[in-house]
């Protein structure tokens, strides 16, 4: 049986998970190294997430000139295939999720995350539903008229159907493993906007709905919420796992799943949005926690173009080059 965290511990995990970011920002230069790299214990032995129980310091635990190295090769790929592709913009963050070092790459830039919204979505709700027993029980019926899927480029494998009632968990798992825009809408009608805006408030990221214009939150910022997922330290254990595994079944297998072996699982989201006068300029985002084996990683990487394939490869290109890196290391 899995004991529930005291209210007093979970405070005490996020301000560790603060304490360790912030120590990384300030010793770790640029994010990738430094004299004093970051310890952080872990109990282990769950399936999706390794709550984050304490950090420390320490010397020689992270060698930084690998992550030194590994943002070279990165950048250079980039580079390389933005000519080739037409690609007019990458960003990406990767992290090591045991001992917190990381890259980025133009990991400021600011995006529109699109479906990756969906995200802290099913974090609010999961959120109300640790003291609701009965929420993700409620039954909501689908009766707009308008498809709010027809538009999108990468269709959902599954979208719920009209007139037909489904539970609030059901819906999640359409919101978000099939990126179903209708299912999505049809929570959001129905819950409150004041306890969406709290969970950005509370985990220190801008709230979208007080921004102005399409592009308002960057690579980094956004991969936040995949770290508080896996450290459970917003959550609590049981919902936190619920969460990643209806992300473990997300069907979207391009980007950053094609990029690793089958065998390796990823939990992810990806979000697509079209803007310009004339539907010109695409972007392709894929967020997520690669599970290596002894070594899970986060990868997020946000791209802007002309066309959605040509993105969805050069995600897919980085995620391999990272994998393979990686897996020579602790071969």
């Amino acid at each position: 049986m899995k004991i529930p965290w005291p209210n007093g511990v979970l405070a005490a995990a996020f301000l560790f998970g603060a304490l360790c970011g912030y120590f990384i920002q300030k010793y770790v230069p640029g994010g990738n190294q430094g004299s004093f790299p970051i310890v952080e214990t872990r109990p282990g032995g769950y399936e999706f997430i390794n709550p984050l129980l304490e950090c420390d310091m320490a010397q020689d635990t992270v060698e930084g000139k690998d992550l030194v190295l590994l943002k070279q090769k990165v950048r250079a790929l980039i580079d390389e295939k933005k000519i080739q592709r037409g690609i007019s913009h990458v960003s990406l963050y990767y992290r090591d999720l045991n001992n917190g070092p990381w890259i980025g790459v133009d990991e400021r830039a600011s995006f529109s995350p699109a479906s990756l919204l969906k995200v802290p979505f099913m974090m609010a709700i999961l959120k109300e539903a640790e003291t609701n027993a009965n929420l993700l029980q409620k039954k909501y019926t689908y009766l707009d008229p308008v498809d709010s899927n027809a538009l999108e480029h990468f269709k959902p494998s599954k979208e719920i159907e009209r007139g037909k009632p489904y539970t609030a968990e059901e819906l999640i798992r359409f919101t978000v493993a099939h990126s179903d825009n209708n299912a999505y809408f049809l929570l959001l009608r129905n819950f409150p906007q004041d306890k969406l805006v709290k969970v950005y408030k509370e985990l220190g990221v801008d709230v979208p709905y007080d921004r102005k214009g399409e592009d308002f939150m960057s690579v980094k910022e956004y991969a936040s919420f995949f770290r508080i997922l896996f450290n459970a330290s917003y959550l609590n254990r049981d919902m936190s796992t619920k969460a990643l595994r209806i992300l473990s079944a997300v069907d979207y297998k391009n980007g950053i799943v094609a990029g690793v072996p089958s065998s390796v699982r990823v939990v992810h989201k990806f979000g697509e949005r079209t803007l310009g006068p004339k539907l010109e300029t695409k972007q392709l985002h894929d967020c997520g926690i690669v599970y290596y084996p002894n070594h899970p990683y986060l990868l997020c990487v946000m791209t802007r173009g002309s066309s959605f394939e040509s993105l969805n490869e050069i995600v897919t290109d980085v995620s391999r080059l990272i994998y393979r890196e990686l897996d020579s290391q602790y071969k």
